[in-house]
């Protein structure tokens, strides 16, 4: 399996070797975010606050979920990067 992006460690651990995974809403399969053939906007924004990652989409739903991208360590790291200007980024993920 390629790994198709850089992502931190406690993301690429809950990815593993998955390619989808169930949307909460929908309840149905679905592929997960693949950023070389699909843009972050379509799928995910930030929450008001800028510290939560939202899926807006089946796909951003589901990869969120599996990659526990809202998990304690990253909001806070989130937060800190917000107190220096560095969240929300201000390049396109």
């Amino acid at each position: 399996m390629l790994n198709i992006a850089y992502s931190c460690g406690g993301c690429n651990a809950f990815k593993n070797d998955k390619t989808e995974f169930s949307d909460p809403l929908t309840r149905q399969v679905q592929p997960l975010f693949n950023p070389i053939l699909q843009h972050w906007e379509e799928h995910f924004e930030w929450s008001e606050d800028d510290f939560h990652i939202v899926g807006i989409s089946p796909i951003g739903r589901a990869t969120v979920l599996l990659l526990k991208m809202n998990r304690e360590g990253s909001v806070n790291l989130r937060k800190l990067l917000k107190l220096v200007g560095l969240q929300p980024p201000k390049i396109k993920l």
